[in-house]
């Protein structure tokens, strides 16, 4: 298994020490290096990253102002001289946080954390069906997409509705969104969003699942419907 990756830092010194260590790494492929923050946006549209060691101390947009951003999320291993954020990195679902200077030890540790998730993310059967991991209350959580009913907006959080629970994530809507499989889920409204197998009726306002009412934008009923005879 072979991790594409980014290495993100406006020091041009500490940038090279980071990228010699992953091309020295069997499991690592370096796709680019990146000076910035927004340079690094720039580029994850042309290349498919699957990890990105990303500095937080960044001109303009820092570490986590890009991620932000980002639509997709790659997996993010924090590279930075100060403490201080090891928090804040863990809120953004940092796969690890490396203090500088790193040794190379430390760094190996810290791509296995990685590779293993990746294999996670990968290592699905047809008996267990489609699922994605998601972070709720600290812990890492299996929800198979068969279960979600729907996802509600929760200013910086998103509110997941399963058969059995609902879980609170650290995520923006169009983030999540984006981590959902494509023809399966409808934004149905700013504050929502539904899987469309779940939908028993809808009128011109609501989306009625099981017992419960979901406001329909007005805008959305004509892609509702379209998307609802694709399935």
């Amino acid at each position: 298994m072979t991790l594409n990756c980014v290495v993100v830092d406006d020091s041009a010194i500490q940038r090279l020490s980071i990228v010699k260590l992953v091309e020295n790494h069997p499991a690592l492929n370096l796709i680019a290096e990146y000076s910035s923050a927004l340079e690094t946006k720039n580029g994850l549209n042309s290349h498919q990253v699957d990890l990105i060691f990303l500095d937080i101390e960044m001109p303009v947009l820092n570490g986590f102002e890009l991620l932000d951003v980002l639509n997709n999320k790659p997996q993010i291993i924090f590279v930075t001289g100060k403490t201080e954020y090891a928090f804040k990195a863990f809120n953004y679902d940092a796969t690890d946080y490396l203090h500088k200077p790193i040794s190379r030890e430390r760094f190996n540790t810290s791509v296995e954390k990685a590779l293993e998730q990746h294999k996670l993310k990968l290592d699905f059967s047809e008996e267990d069906g489609e699922h994605i991991f998601v972070k709720s209350n600290l812990k890492k959580r299996k929800v198979y997409i068969k279960d979600i009913k729907w996802i509600e907006a929760l200013g910086d959080y998103v509110k997941l509705v399963t058969e059995e629970n609902s879980l609170v994530v650290l995520s923006t809507m169009k983030s999540f969104e984006a981590e959902l499989p494509e023809g399966k889920f409808l934004r149905i409204h700013k504050s929502y969003i539904v899987n469309l197998d779940k939908i028993d009726r809808f009128n011109s306002k609501n989306v009625e699942v099981g017992a419960y009412e979901i406001p329909l934008s007005r805008n959305k009923k004509t892609q509702l419907v379209d998307a609802l005879n694709n399935i």
